[in-house]
């Protein structure tokens, strides 16, 4: 795990303890750190005490693989002086709602809690406690690491597969690299890379309003549309926060990849080269006009991975990868779980996962890839419209809606004269699509919406669409 002397000494109050909350306990706790840790879920609050030995909390009972782990954790950063003395608790559970405050360094959130609505963020500020992400403390953890480099990617759609390409292409060029941020491991539960290892940050939104210090050696901005509107004060606060990777935490000598095809991206492309007065050495302005072929590259069709492979390759050549792993890294990509996967072809029809589409503007990239689809969409919807999917309905023989959003499409797509059943669940739309597809064409989930009104998440809607495709006869 990724370990600082900056936090030894410290006291951080955790909220939040998935995945991420569990490695930032673990690696403050290593650090020698005090933390308060809580959740709102019992059984992810047993997960830290039980069995240890350490800490105090209301939390009892037997010794679960986390709490294993956390007993082997040593009580002090031996690099810096006494350990703290002996008996003293450097964890307990508690609602930082309900404790005061005041003596804290920081409350470390996960990034889905919604500040704009949470009565945490009151609490911290009338306490002057700053409240930051497991992004922030890996990169006040980043002097005491050996020297690399960090890229950060953000945008609104293709992040992750742009993360994911521009990882390989490293790994394809034998560069030590991992990936993290908002996919793959949290960052702070993975082992520190060696000297001339790049760290690869997929950034949301929300993490990137958690952090106030990462310095991002490349940092790559692909679109902005509009998304996650419920958390911020309209379209222009949600491009805010994209922008400040870029406007306010980059150094000076540190290089902007932006992918300037939208309104959005090319105001901020502008105000950067405003504000640095420079010339185009540190911006590098990319167009997916620039692909004409992508025949060689199999996991990357379609017009949405031209903008990001563009955007790879750029990102590639400010890190000094040589052309030739370039190439290579972009023949050999083998694409990611949930997001234009495909599952399976049968009887002349192919079934594709793009659960990962959680808005209409990522689902119109899905829809302008294929020709003939039979397009299952709705879940927990984050508009009343379809208006970025509209140009390519001309691709869609028929829709099946389901989840929360299920009528109010199906009565859009019924408008714009395109057939329409509403399916209601995913396993039903599966069947229903499935009964009326032919040889040549495709059966696609991309659901234009989030997933939590039915499925814990769009990986657990994509294995669920996966299965159902499995189980046709």
């Amino acid at each position: 795990m990724i370990t600082s002397p900056a936090f030894y000494g410290k006291r951080y109050a955790v909220l939040g303890l998935a995945r991420s909350g569990l490695a930032t306990v673990d690696a403050l706790l290593a650090s020698g750190a005090e933390v308060v840790a809580w959740d709102d879920r019992e059984e992810a609050r047993a997960q830290i005490l039980p069995g240890t030995g350490r800490g105090t909390g209301e939390a009892g009972g037997g010794g679960s693989p986390h709490a294993l782990r956390l007993a082997a954790i040593p009580l002090h950063h031996p690099a810096d002086g006494s350990p703290p003395p002996a008996g003293e608790d450097l964890l307990s559970v508690a609602n930082p709602l309900e404790i005061d405050l005041a003596g804290f360094d920081a409350i470390v959130v996960t990034p889905g809690l919604p500040l704009n609505k949470h009565p945490i963020a009151a609490l911290a500020k009338a306490a002057n406690v700053p409240v930051i992400g497991d992004i922030e403390l890996f990169a006040q953890a980043r002097p005491s690491l050996p020297p690399h480099k960090v890229v950060g990617i953000t945008g609104t759609n293709g992040k992750s597969t742009t993360t994911a390409l521009i990882h390989h292409i490293i790994q394809t060029a034998g560069v030590p690299t991992t990936l993290g941020g908002n996919i793959g491991l949290p960052i702070l539960g993975q082992q520190p890379l060696p000297e001339g290892g790049i760290y690869v940050l997929e950034l949301s939104s929300y993490q990137i309003d958690l952090t106030y210090s990462l310095d991002c050696d490349v940092g790559v901005l692909l679109n902005i549309t509009p998304d996650h509107l419920d958390r911020y004060d309209g379209f222009e606060g949600y491009a805010a926060s994209k922008a400040r990777l870029f406007l306010e935490l980059m150094s000076r000598e540190h290089i902007a990849v932006i992918a300037t095809e939208d309104e959005e991206t090319r105001r901020i492309a502008n105000v950067f080269r405003h504000i640095r007065e420079i010339d185009h050495d540190t911006l590098i302005e990319v167009s997916s006009a620039s692909i004409t072929d992508q025949s060689l590259w199999p996991a990357l069709q379609g017009p949405h991975n031209a903008q990001n492979a563009v955007a790879a390759i750029a990102t590639a050549c400010a890190l000094g990868i040589p052309e030739e792993a370039i190439q290579e890294g972009l023949k050999t990509y083998p694409g990611l779980p949930h997001r234009m996967e495909r599952v399976r072809e049968r009887d002349g029809v192919l079934f594709v996962n793009d659960s990962k589409a959680t808005n209409p503007s990522s689902s119109s990239y899905a829809l302008a890839s294929y020709r003939a689809i039979h397009w299952i969409l709705g879940g927990l919807p984050k508009g009343d419209r379809l208006d970025e999917c509209a140009p390519m309905f001309g691709h869609v023989r028929a829709a099946y809606t389901i989840g929360e959003a299920g009528a109010m499409f199906a009565r859009l797509l019924a408008e714009a004269g395109k057939p329409v059943m509403e399916s209601g669940t995913l396993a039903q739309a599966v069947r229903d699509a499935a009964a009326a597809a032919r040889l040549g064409e495709v059966v696609l989930l991309s659901p234009a919406c989030a997933s939590f009104d039915q499925f814990r998440d769009y990986e657990a809607r994509g294995d669920a669409f996966r299965a159902a495709v499995e189980a046709l006869a």
